[in-house]
């Protein structure tokens, strides 16, 4: 076999691995799904962004508070009970919502357990 063939071989070898590896990829990625998208005016240059796990016990409410920011917030499992900036509204497990950092209050309404997920974007201290 000659040199050209060779190489022409080798090159189309490659290309067909190459795709076939960039197609099997694509295919096995898992599907997205948006769920929450918000344009941010950011409090500062610099900002600490925290993930925090809270599970809130059956029946439990917390006092009137805020936080140090900002951001979405994730029920993981349970059915919770927000009331800021004067409006109600009820989460359960899989919602998105957006929590300003406003005097807020939570109450898990739901029977069991309830857990969230809070992402804040707070100013660096």
């Amino acid at each position: 076999m000659s040199t050209v063939k060779k190489s022409f071989y080798l090159i189309t070898l490659f290309l067909a691995v190459t795709i076939g590896s960039a197609t099997q990829a694509r295919q096995s990625m898992p599907p997205k799904k948006l769920l929450l998208e918000k344009k941010v005016e950011l409090p500062s240059k610099e900002l600490t962004a925290k993930m925090v796990r809270v599970t809130f016990p059956e029946g439990y409410k917390t006092p009137w508070h805020t936080h140090k920011g900002p951001g979405p917030r994730y029920v993981i499992k349970g059915k919770l009970k927000i009331v800021e900036g004067g409006e109600t509204n009820v989460y359960s497990a899989g919602d998105v919502f957006w929590e300003s950092g406003i005097r807020m209050s939570a109450e898990n309404i739901g029977e069991g357990e309830a857990e969230v997920v809070i992402f804040e974007l707070a100013p660096a201290k």
